[in-house]
């Protein structure tokens, strides 16, 4: 038997219940599923396009003034190198696994196949809300900003400009949901075509910033950069203010993971992704430097406009005119943010779907421009009428939940595939019965002695005739009767190697919850974070010491890029974003949480049960290929 008395019946209990939040995805279930691929015709040329559209907004024509007033002075320039840098080690770890899980779906994606259903659902479920929030937020950023070219929002045309409802004080902003409407709509044409208008509008933008850096470059080589000759020296605001700039503008880097979103319409996602990757995030990072370096240096920080830092440095050297290529600029740069945060959305949904925690509906693919079509029709209207009607702006902090969530994930996902890849896969339990006879008949069959995975067990059981059915699990060849000595000891180094990394994420919350937690006592907090410290420390040694699990250089498709410097990239990674998580405070946390209860009980009441892996049994890796060949010659 499978299980044997009390003990059993518990084991089994506690699978039913918990089974769903740990099983695992096989890295092409896509393929095995036999779901319409999306079209592959993106380049790497396009990929950069997407990147950098979707990461620089217009906050930074923005955000340089308020952080260089109020926290990093000239230092702003170092703040954004570092934030860059913190940037990039998420960049490098979504650029192993793009390279190694090319399908839609990002962070919720690689979190499925590495960590588990549970949490992968709470990724998505919060990616969700950071594109919807995301799109609505910067639609509503455009019409000021495009007023400026009416002479102010009073002479906008009547349907476009803000009004206020009689009676229920909201503002309905009419020009941001149609501008939602004409992206989503440029979204249905296809993702050649959206990638195409992406880069045009990017280069319009890129060039504005090009035109600030030279100009004003210019202008303080000519006048000798009056805002670096300061008596305040070049850290007004100390060390701890440039890292305190460093915090704030580390979000003006999100935005490459767009680039993610589209693996499975890459032609080439192996060689494209990390390039369109790593050059999207180095172009941002360049731009950012050299026009917060000129900005800072033509005008003294505490005289910085915080509105429109830009336009009033040029003003002082009277230029009036730039203000109208800087409104340009910033008007493409929030256009190519809304593009990149409307385009991941309806491919998480299509995800989702695929992978059965929502309805089908939304993973149906057009025969014609081989997108997600109603997803992105019912993604589009919805982030177009949260716009019409509510001013997001205080909400704009739950956006980073998602990104910071899917950060942390992602780290955690590269230390699962170096050191514990999934070694088993669902097969479901249709499949495995026809072919059961046909490996037999081969002589393929392997022992009868055999067990179950938990997490077999744990999604089989939610079948109510489990009883009736575990007679026919018994006669299925899963696993060799007798481990050798070599297989006892990678069962051990597996198994340190998975305590190992699950105190590493608990080390590092222990860290940052003390070093974030002000109001409490300080010895509370010293005592707290020392014991932190020492759980992280022990955790990278051991693991820096432990080998990498020899199935890493084949998990996924190999041949693509490896994460650099592992365990320590990846580590610093978890611990940045924790950081920030818990940092963002309590008030978006209780909003977060509401949200994050309706995705609860929407899995609980329709994901666990519909979900593609309910059904499934989990067999190893090896015999895996075996079982899809042998169906695959049966059929054919």
């Amino acid at each position: 038997m499978i299980v044997q008395g009390g003990d059993g019946e518990r084991e089994r209990g506690w699978f039913r219940e918990f089974g769903s939040l740990i099983r695992r995805k096989q890295v092409d279930s896509v393929h095995y599923r036999g779901h319409p691929q999306l079209a592959r015709k993106l380049s790497a040329v396009d990929l950069v396009g997407i990147g950098v559209g979707a990461t620089i907004g217009a906050g930074v024509y923005i955000l340089i003034g308020t952080v260089a007033r109020e926290q990093a002075g000239p230092a702003l320039v170092i703040s954004l190198f570092i934030a860059g840098i913190a940037a990039a080690l998420s960049a490098l770890c979504y650029a192993e696994l793009a390279c190694r899980c090319p399908s839609a779906g990002s962070a919720y994606h690689y979190t499925y196949i590495c960590i588990g259903e549970g949490v992968a659902w709470l990724v998505g479920w919060s990616l969700i809300l950071e594109y919807t929030i995301g799109a609505s937020a910067v639609a509503r950023g455009i019409t000021p900003n495009l007023a400026l070219f009416f002479g102010g929002q009073d002479n906008l045309p009547s349907f476009l400009a803000r009004h206020t409802l009689p009676g229920l004080g909201i503002v309905v902003d009419p020009c941001a949901a149609v501008l939602i409407i004409l992206i989503t709509l440029l979204l249905c044409l296809g993702i050649k075509e959206s990638s195409t208008v992406q880069s045009i509008v990017t280069t319009v933008n890129v060039s504005v910033m090009l035109f600030i850096i030279i100009v004003g470059g210019y202008l303080g080589f000519k006048t000798g950069w009056v805002g670096y000759e300061l008596p305040s020296g070049y850290f007004p605001y100390g060390v701890n203010g440039m890292f305190s700039g460093s915090a704030i503008v580390f979000f003006s880097y999100i935005g490459f993971d767009s680039v993610t979103s589209t693996a499975e319409e890459v032609k080439n996602p192996q060689r494209d992704l990390p390039i369109g990757i790593s050059t999207a995030l180095a172009i941002c990072c360049v731009l950012y430097m050299l026009v917060s370096a000129v900005i800072v240096g033509l005008v003294p920080y505490y005289a910085l406009n915080p509105d429109t830092p830009i336009s009033s440095a040029f003003s002082s050297y009277g230029m009036e005119w730039a203000v109208y290529i800087i409104t340009t600029g910033a008007v493409t740069a929030l256009f190519s943010s809304l593009l990149g945060s409307v385009l991941p959305q309806p491919r998480v949904f299509m995800a989702m779907a695929r992978d059965g925690l929502l309805p089908s509906f939304f993973s149906d693919i057009h025969r014609s421009t081989q997108i997600p079509l109603k997803s992105t029709i019912v993604t589009g209207l919805f982030a177009a009428v949260l716009a019409f009607f509510m001013d997001v702006s205080q909400l704009a902090g739950m956006v980073s939940v998602g990104t910071l969530l899917a950060f942390t994930t992602v780290a955690v996902s590269v230390l699962i595939i170096r050191y514990v890849p999934p070694d088993e896969v669902p097969i479901p339990t249709s499949l495995l019965t026809s072919v059961d006879p046909l490996l037999r008949h081969s002589g393929d069959g392997i022992e009868e002695d055999v067990t179950i995975s938990p997490v077999g067990l744990a999604s089989y059981s939610y079948n109510n005739d489990l009883h009736d059915k575990s007679d026919v699990l018994l006669e299925h060849p899963l696993i060799i009767k007798e481990a050798t000595k070599e297989q006892r000891s990678e069962k051990s180094r597996r198994k340190l190697a998975a305590w190992t990394i699950s105190l590493l994420c608990i080390g590092i919350l222990i860290v940052t919850g003390s070093a974030a937690a002000e109001r409490c006592p300080r010895l509370l907090r010293v005592t707290l974070f020392g014991v932190g410290v020492v759980i992280l420390l022990c955790s990278i040694i051991v693991l820096a010491c432990v080998k990498q699990d020899d199935t890493r250089h084949t998990f996924g498709h190999s041949g693509g890029f490896a994460c650099p410097f592992v365990p320590f990239l990846p580590a610093a990674c978890i611990l940045i974003n924790t950081y920030l998580l818990i940092d963002l405070g309590v008030a978006t946390w209780l909003r977060v949480s509401v949200w994050l209860l309706i995705g609860l009980l929407i899995y609980l009441f329709y994901g666990r049960t519909h979900s593609s892996l309910l059904n499934a049994i989990y067999v190893p890796s090896a015999r895996a290929d075996e079982i899809h060949r042998t169906h695959a010659n049966h059929l054919a």
